[in-house]
């Protein structure tokens, strides 16, 4: 839908509401706003800074095909949060990739203002004017998007995607913490969930709550009432306590294996933070997370449960210290590094 044409210089914008075009990334149809990752039904049921975390639209993105050279992009953000541990562009900005040669390669970043919750930037990709090429935008991680228009040049064309890439059918459906919403990325499109969409050719959901992944059962069955998940991934470990993952990771478990017996489900560990080298306590607590889930999950196996998969974190943060921005969240190196070791393990499951 065409919403207005603006004059940038010599240059005029027509401008198209996102919403018109297919947003994925969704745990369900009826969320709260077309940005947002819970529905309405939720609020009164949720932990308020649960609900609050569920207004942004980490892991959401809006697929459409052009012929443009160039794209403004206008949105509105929610919140305009402000972050002392990750960029602007992470927290309130979007990224746009191109599918170029069958891979989809980053163009730009939508850099969001500085203050306030207007946003206004052009992304300038002159040597694709003129041939209609597929088209990826990102949504910001810890914000959420109350409005979006996405404008291209006048006479050139935004329309629907014409292929279903990355593939729609059998989502990852993936649940955890600040680190699976995106902290600390360098802009939306480099969240480990988001390389994983590009490295799976298939769309992940990322109901990623920052530091209240505390197996909530609501969040249970709302990923249980996904249609059609290929995978289920449990990466909630870094806000749990052993007691905690003792008490409640089996429960979460049931309601997902009850409502879909032949789905995979995979655990994660706690990641080993590179501070642990050197703070005994962290790595104790660390430890004893871990052990936590190790148990919860041979007890799961030695019940009779089957077609569950327990990864590792032992290389996921790699061996050089450069892994994380404060030495618990992920640059882009660490979640790199957290691709790597999930896609082939979900590429597998996928296969199946």
């Amino acid at each position: 839908m065409l919403l207005f044409v603006q004059s940038l210089g010599a240059q005029e914008f027509v401008y198209t509401d996102a919403t018109s075009l297919p947003i994925y990334g969704k745990i369900c149809k009826e969320t709260y706003g077309p940005f947002t990752r819970l529905p309405s039904s939720l609020e009164s049921v949720c932990r308020p800074p649960l609900w609050r975390l569920g207004r942004d639209s980490a892991g959401e993105y809006i697929r459409f095909a052009s012929d443009a050279g160039a794209f403004r992009l206008c949105w509105t953000s929610t919140f305009d949060t402000q972050s002392t541990n990750m960029t602007m562009c992470t927290v309130k900005g979007l990224a746009l990739y191109v599918l170029d040669g069958g891979e989809w390669i980053y163009v730009g970043t939508g850099r969001p203002s500085s203050k306030g919750k207007e946003n206004d930037h052009k992304i300038s990709c002159s040597k694709l004017a003129g041939t209609m090429h597929e088209y990826m935008l990102f949504l910001s991680l810890y914000d959420g998007v109350d409005k979006l228009e996405i404008g291209v040049p006048e006479g050139c064309s935004i329309l629907p995607p014409s292929i279903d890439s990355p593939s729609s059918n059998k989502a990852v459906v993936m649940y955890g913490t600040s680190i699976l919403q995106g902290a600390s990325a360098s802009h939306p499109g480099m969240s480990g969930s988001n390389q994983l969409v590009r490295i799976l050719d298939r769309q992940v959901i990322n109901l990623g709550f920052s530091g209240n992944a505390l197996l909530d059962m609501e969040i249970a069955e709302l990923m249980a009432a996904y249609p059609d998940p290929g995978v289920f991934v449990l990466d909630n470990m870094p806000n749990g306590s052993p007691e905690l993952t003792l008490e409640k990771q089996a429960e979460f478990y049931r309601i997902l294996r009850k409502a879909h017996p032949d789905v995979p489900v995979v655990f994660v560990e706690n990641p080993n933070y590179p501070g642990m080298r050197f703070d005994k306590g962290r790595e104790q607590f660390v430890n004893n997370k871990n052990e936590a889930l190790h148990k919860v999950f041979d007890n799961l196996v030695a019940s009779g449960e089957k077609n569950i998969f327990l990864v590792g974190a032992m290389e996921m943060l790699g061996d050089d210290n450069v892994g994380t921005i404060e030495g618990t969240h992920f640059t882009d190196i660490g979640f790199t590094s957290y691709a790597i070791i999930l896609a082939p393990v979900l590429k597998t499951l996928l296969n199946k």
